[in-house]
Order: structure tokens, then C-alpha cells, then sequence
């Protein structure tokens, strides 16, 4: 329960701000398939936008990989301590 409390927030961030405006399509999507085309044509606007839709996403990632690190280390220790 306290792993699903600690990643409300950034998963809340990741779906609202990450991925606005929604429609036609997602704009992270949008940039992210401009980015990989080349960014032919994009300027330093186009770049702090990408930056500002994708941090929640890294926001996201960044506590998925502690609590899992921490998950294991703590399966780890009570393991080690059983023998």
C-alpha cells in the first residue's frame, strides 16, 4: 500500500502533464517522433517542451527503479537472515 501511496504523484504527473494536450495525439508522443525523425526544423522551444512533458515520465521511472531496488534489497536481507 505504501508503494502504491509513494507513486501516485509521479504516475498522476506522468498521465495528466506528461501526456497533454491529448488529442490528436499525445505531445510527448508528437516530439519524441520529431526528435527521432531527425528534429529537422525544430527549435529551442520545441526542446524545453519535450523536456517539460517528458520529466514526469523520468519522475515516474526514477521511483519505479528505487522501490524496486529497494524491494529486492529488503527480500535480500530477510533471506540472509532466515540462514
Amino acid at each position: 500500500m505504501k508503494l502504491i501511496r509513494s507513486l501516485f504523484l509521479p504516475l498522476l504527473a506522468s498521465l495528466t502533464l506528461g501526456l497533454a494536450p491529448f488529442r490528436p495525439e499525445p505531445h510527448l508522443f508528437g516530439k519524441i517522433r520529431w526528435v527521432a525523425g531527425g528534429g529537422i526544423g525544430m527549435q529551442p522551444m520545441d526542446y524545453f517542451d519535450l523536456l517539460l512533458h517528458g520529466t514526469p515520465w523520468i519522475f515516474l521511472f526514477y521511483f519505479i527503479i528505487h522501490y524496486s531496488t529497494q524491494y529486492i534489497s529488503k527480500r535480500k536481507q530477510k533471506n540472509s537472515e532466515i540462514f
